[in-house]
């Protein structure tokens, strides 16, 4: 089965910040070369969620997991992506879409932030 992993961020209207978002996926490709990976926003800027997923479909993706980059289950990650999946989910019976946990629940977070800390 062929995998895609797709990163998704809030979006912001400074390309600055979609260039980090697109280095990260770049850096997870070269990590899981076998993995289709791409990027996402949430709103804001192009490419969406759906149009990030309709190009790992176009790229022979038979299961996308959406990775939001967010830390905790609020609204987006609680409604607001489940229903843009939906609506995807709809005209791609045959694909399988998952949406991972946020960050937040990671146990290696805590060490990602201490190690970020001494280097300040």
């Amino acid at each position: 089965m062929r995998r895609a992993l797709l990163i998704v961020d809030h979006g912001s209207g400074r390309p600055e910040a979609h260039e980090h978002l697109e280095q990260l996926a770049a850096r997870v490709s070269e990590l899981a070369p076998d993995w289709i990976v791409r990027a996402a926003h949430m709103e804001i800027a192009a490419p969406s969620i759906e149009q990030g997923i309709e190009a790992c479909v176009r790229d022979g993706a038979e299961e996308v997991l959406v990775h939001p980059l967010f830390l905790v289950p609020g609204r987006h990650l609680t409604r607001d992506i489940p229903a843009l999946v939906r609506q995807v989910e709809a005209r791609h019976p045959e694909l399988r879409i998952r949406i991972t946990e946020p960050l937040g629940a990671s146990s290696e977070l805590a060490e990602l932030i201490l190690r970020s800390a001494s280097k300040c």
